[in-house]
């Protein structure tokens, strides 16, 4: 079982075992918001609720602007795996400005694309197909890119993840 980590002010922080879980709440250092009653962690002397979300006693300032990785996975993620080009199922990524030309492994630079389109725009830009791009990329923001764990909700966690 996977449980959300929530800061002080309820910001989602990071998503960690429910054991790791239970050892902070048993240290005070977090206190349990939701719990799954249905399958609790049985000791050798008593029960406990296993936390599904938990939240930290001390606020813990972490760094305004995190920054989210480039990745392959994390580039068809954001396209929906979807092509930029035609719409269709994507399975690579694209340079639009390819690298042969300069272009960076940037979040603004990368999209996904089928393997039709990757082979016939080759290192050219898609200007020079006559092709136009069906959204503009730029990089992702929000909690669900930032916290790893998080594209997999639990059904608990819905409501703290809304203003993420």
């Amino acid at each position: 079982m996977r449980t959300l980590v929530l800061n002080a002010g309820y910001e989602p922080l990071a998503v960690i075992s429910d054991r790791r879980a239970l050892v902070l709440v048993m240290n005070q250092k977090a206190a349990i918001v939701a719990a799954d009653a249905d399958h609790p962690v049985t000791g050798s002397t008593t029960s406990y609720d296993r936390p599904s979300v938990i939240i930290l006693t001390r606020y813990v300032r972490i760094p305004h602007a995190r920054l989210v990785p480039v990745s392959r996975r994390g580039v068809l993620r954001r396209d929906g795996n979807h092509c930029a080009y035609c719409g269709r199922h994507a399975t690579t990524i694209d340079h639009v400005q390819p690298r042969s030309r300069g272009g960076r492994d940037s979040w603004e630079n990368l999209v996904a694309c089928c393997l039709a389109c990757n082979n016939t725009k080759s290192d050219r830009t898609p200007q020079e197909m006559g092709w136009r791009l069906r959204f503009a990329p730029k990089a992702p923001h929000g909690a669900s890119w930032v916290v790893r764990g998080i594209e997999r909700p639990q059904s608990e966690w819905g409501e703290y993840l809304v203003a993420a």
